[in-house]
């Protein structure tokens, strides 16, 4: 099993057993959507000693930790699931804990680094335009691909352009994900 030397951060028990049995790894648990200030204050030390990888599941309250974590420890990095790769068997709930041990390792080496401060704009909202990322019947469905593609997981335009700027996606990576959209598109 693959060593992984930052911490990661996920909501629950459930998780961590997860990731326990996908990869080797200390991990903090949020305790759902409650997350303290004394959780916030173990992950930012766990940041400042070793890194962490947030890691919380792909729903609204998932979203909402991560946003959390991240105005709090600034810097960190994610690991994003596809929704599709974390439903229950009879879709009875969405979470890390029920992805197999492939997703998670995927998730895991596609992690994205979270910069400290945005420099300039490396993708355009114009760029999201001329891709039909925004604005098209089918541009929900786009960013769907384009998310998978770039491990950012589904995002609306606002939020597509902000990660794609904050994990600094470079125009050569955006375009090899839309090369990917493209050919998808074709079959």
């Amino acid at each position: 099993m693959k060593k992984i030397k930052e911490i990661i951060v996920v909501e629950g028990k459930s998780d961590t057993l997860a990731i326990k049995r996908s990869v080797l790894a200390d991990t903090i648990e949020t305790n759902g959507s409650e997350i303290s200030i004394d959780t916030l204050n173990r992950i930012k030390r766990a940041h400042e000693t070793r890194g962490i990888i947030v890691f919380t599941d792909p729903d609204f309250p998932g979203k909402r930790i991560r946003q959390i974590i991240s105005e709090y420890v600034p810097g960190c990095k994610h690991a994003y699931l596809e929704k599709s790769d974390a439903i229950a068997k009879g879709d009875k709930g969405v979470g890390v804990e029920h992805a197999s041990r492939e997703a998670i390792i995927e998730a895991i080496e596609h992690v994205r680094e979270e910069l400290l401060e945005s420099e300039d704009e490396l993708i355009t909202w114009d760029d999201l335009m001329a891709a039909g990322l925004t604005g098209g019947h089918d541009s929900k469905h786009r960013r769907e691909v384009i998310g998978r593609e770039l491990r950012l997981g589904y995002m609306n335009a606002k939020q597509l352009h902000k990660r794609l700027n904050m994990f600094r996606v470079t125009p050569d990576e955006f375009e090899q994900a839309l090369k990917a959209l493209y050919s998808n598109e074709e079959e």
